[in-house]
């Protein structure tokens, strides 16, 4: 079942209706090629927490009507928000990480511009990046059937990150010098469900030895991920996965 993301704004008749066109409904209708009495699934903004089920009721040459059919809790969103403080990677590997971030149930990606990081992004280009960027979170978040959608920031520096970090609950950063997989199992173990959790990859160079000491000044805990070295595209996903298996309720 395809899933989509709505505004309440879209729902007529006392919410027993909802209004799909612009880009949702040309997806629906000539890519998709859906028809009267399919049905499909909506999430809204201002109800992260429930999943709208409608039957296709009518088509007409510029907007398609749903009849809701019933609401449920959705349950599909990991109990704790997960935050990828991720170092810009070279090329295409950004849309890469995003896609897979976001199936694997990321709260919210931020690029983070690093001593190490080959790409440096201007305000224009960042902004050009973003909408990009955005796109394919919400892509990704449809073909998961996520509550929402991930929001992808601006690119911050690495100082900013660290600072913007202050008040999370858990603070890991990766680490291809650090040792010790007891102290990282520990670590995402005590994870509890409710908490927020920063997570800090490095570009394809790594971390620069004076970012590691500012973020461990700062309370990240420096953390290895094993004895072989992941590129940045595996070293996000890996740690993703690890949180999705200890906090799937």
């Amino acid at each position: 079942m395809y899933h989509f993301f709505a505004e309440s704004s879209q729902l007529i008749d006392d919410g027993k209706r909802i209004v799909i066109t612009d880009s949702d409904y040309n997806h629906m209708v000539n890519v998709l090629r859906m028809k009267a009495g399919e049905e499909f699934s909506v999430s809204f903004k201002e109800e992260e927490d429930k999943e709208y089920r409608f039957g296709i009721e009518s088509i007409s040459d510029s907007e398609l009507i749903g009849e809701l059919r019933f609401v449920k809790e959705s349950g599909v969103e990991l109990p704790a928000k997960i935050y990828l403080f991720q170092g810009l990677p070279k090329a295409d590997k950004m849309e890469l990480i995003i896609q897979k971030a976001v199936e694997l149930g990321v709260y919210r990606v931020i690029p983070v511009s690093m001593k190490r990081s080959v790409v440096k992004l201007d305000e224009k280009r960042a902004s050009s990046k973003i909408k990009r960027w955005q796109a394919i979170s919400e892509a990704a978040a449809k073909q998961s059937k996520r509550a929402f959608v991930p929001e992808i920031d601006m690119p911050m520096s690495f100082k900013d990150a660290v600072k913007f970090c202050e008040a999370m609950d858990v603070k890991l950063l990766p680490y291809e010098q650090a040792e010790g997989m007891a102290k990282t199992r520990e670590l995402i173990e005590a994870v509890k469900p409710g908490q927020s959790i920063a997570v800090f990859v490095g570009p394809e160079g790594g971390f620069a030895d004076e970012e590691v000491a500012f973020a461990t000044d700062s309370g990240f805990n420096a953390i290895t991920m094993g004895k072989r070295i992941l590129r940045t595209e595996t070293a996000g996903f890996t740690m993703l996965s690890w949180l999705m298996y200890h906090l799937e309720p």
